[in-house]
């Protein structure tokens, strides 16, 4: 069987052709190696239809240097391309439609809503998720403000915290309102009448669509907030699993805790620690949040097609209760790295290499 070779899709963050992640991809390229496949990184600029050839970026671990090279269409295919409003992101839907026939490891997911409604069709994910409703006018926020404390709202298709904000209610006519602009600079805490918040949450909107959501208390006793990112891939038998989990609190005055966006990782159990009392109960914490997310990518694989990975960003209430607030199909790792855990690391970077070969392995096999 010839060597099987996988193009790592992705786009360039700027017109300069600067890639997002080199140093992942660096290692994918070297992990590929040991494990006998061949694996270029690409981006639907640099597919020449008319040759059927793409110019690909490839590495060489031994010199430590990248270069170009012509190839033709890989295998298989790993989609690492997140969301930009960019002409770039017009050619991946292009490539994406014109080569729907390619072997993707991975499928897109729909915007944050339609997974929340997904999710919500099914009986045993519900007790999980934050209410949620589609921001359409103010009046979707301040109901909901009426049974909650604290309510969110984020841009339905947002990434990395941006666009994110958070109103409390603060005495009978005031709300108290901080969040993160598109940038991710941070808004810092300010009150608002009632009677001026309908302008506000309507300006913060502008045209874009947005999502409200119940506020879920994750404020550390030191006034910070703080999460968990939860890595779920399939493995090379081609079954799903837990790869890690890491917390992340985020910088002073941040209603998001997301690295990017000035946020720091500590390890899972260190956070738990500081929250829910007692091992025994913390075990059975970690071990619902890994069930929950496993049953969660299986679900979500079976509705939308084929994934291999997927982060969930979980929130844990005093009580130990898990709550989804979020479903990233492209998700970082340096997270766990970060939170001091290398073996998750490592495994994060090649479990799809290693379902990479399975899924290949499976195509060869005779029927």
């Amino acid at each position: 069987m010839s060597q099987p070779v996988l193009g790592i899709l992705t786009l360039y963050l700027n017109d300069k052709k600067r890639l997002e992640e080199p140093h992942i991809y660096q290692k994918m390229i070297s992990e590929g190696q040991r494990l006998g496949l061949d694996v270029f990184v690409f981006t639907p600029a640099d597919v020449y239809e008319k040759k059927k050839l793409i110019y690909a970026l490839v590495y060489d671990p031994k010199h430590k240097k990248w270069s170009r090279k012509w190839r033709r269409f890989p295998n298989l295919i790993f989609d690492r391309c997140r969301i930009q409003r960019s002409k770039r992101f017009e050619q991946l839907r292009r490539f994406r439609a014109r080569h729907g026939s390619l072997t993707f490891l991975n499928r897109p997911l729909r915007n944050k809503w339609t997974i929340y409604q997904t999710l919500s069709r099914i009986e045993r994910f519900r007790e999980h998720l934050p209410e949620t409703m589609l921001f359409q006018h103010s009046g979707d926020v301040l109901g909901l403000l009426k049974k909650y404390p604290t309510v969110y709202v984020k841009p339905i298709s947002g990434t990395g915290g941006r666009g994110i904000l958070r109103i409390e209610r603060f005495g009978a006519d005031q709300f108290l309102i901080q969040g993160r602009e598109q940038n991710r600079s941070i808004v810092s805490p300010r009150k608002i009448h009632k009677s001026r918040l309908s302008a506000y949450l309507l300006a913060w909107k502008g045209s874009a669509e947005f999502l409200a959501q119940q506020g879920i208390q994750i404020k550390l006793p030191n006034g910070r907030v703080h999460d968990y990112r939860m890595l779920v891939q399939k493995n090379g038998q081609g079954r799903w699993e837990a790869t890690g989990c890491a917390g992340r609190v985020g910088p002073p005055r941040s209603v998001t805790s997301n690295l990017h966006g000035g946020g720091h990782a500590v390890a899972m159990n260190t956070l738990l620690k500081q929250w829910i009392p007692g091992e025994e109960r913390r075990a059975e914490v970690r071990r619902t949040a890994e069930r929950l997310s496993l049953d969660i990518a299986e679900y979500l694989e079976k509705t939308f097609g084929s994934l291999c990975e997927l982060a969930l960003d979980l929130a844990i209430n005093k009580q130990g209760h898990i709550y989804v607030l979020e479903v990233n199909p492209k998700p970082a790792r340096e997270v766990f790295m970060k939170s001091g855990d290398p073996d998750a690391y490592r495994k994060a970077i090649v479990r799809p290499l290693e379902y990479a070969m399975w899924v290949h392995k499976q195509k060869a096999a005779p029927s």
